[in-house]
């Protein structure tokens, strides 16, 4: 499981130390394979272990083609969807259409969410944090949740 935010910096070629307690876990879990794409509703980066990649790819695949929203959808995650293995220095190489589309530059924040991760740049996730407005509608499931 990934949890946690992680502050983190990316090198002029686009390279990113994973830190160590996430890698460790990525490395257990999946040998150091990942899948980074696309996120369909921010400008920022999905960060599947393989496996987990795997097995969401077929219901993404399932998506109606005839649904703009579900083929926007697709184009992002599958178009965008880049396999990577984590280095010997524990570091990945993030390929230059994904930097762009994230708006990546040095400073970046790591963010678990669980059975994945999300890569931001640091300015976008402060912006995002700062975003006291919120979307749309609580969620029925929230409304009964107590932390």
């Amino acid at each position: 499981m990934y949890l946690g935010s992680h502050a983190i910096n990316m090198d002029a070629k686009g390279r990113l130390a994973i830190p160590a307690r996430v890698r460790d876990t990525l490395l257990e879990e999946c040998g150091g394979r990942l899948v980074v794409t696309a996120h369909t509703e921010e400008r920022c980066l999905l960060v599947y272990p393989e496996p987990q990649w795997r097995e969401i790819l077929p219901k993404i695949e399932a998506l109606s083609s005839f649904n703009k929203v579900a083929r926007r959808a697709q184009r992002l995650l599958i178009g965008y969807a880049c396999e990577l293995q984590v280095d010997g220095n524990g570091r990945v190489l993030i390929p230059p259409t994904l930097r762009e589309y994230a708006g990546l530059e040095k400073k970046l924040m790591l963010v678990g969410q669980g059975k994945k991760l999300e890569l931001w740049s640091e300015d976008r996730w402060m912006a995002w944090l700062d975003d006291s407005e919120g979307e749309g509608e609580m969620p029925e499931e929230m409304a009964s949740l107590s932390l």
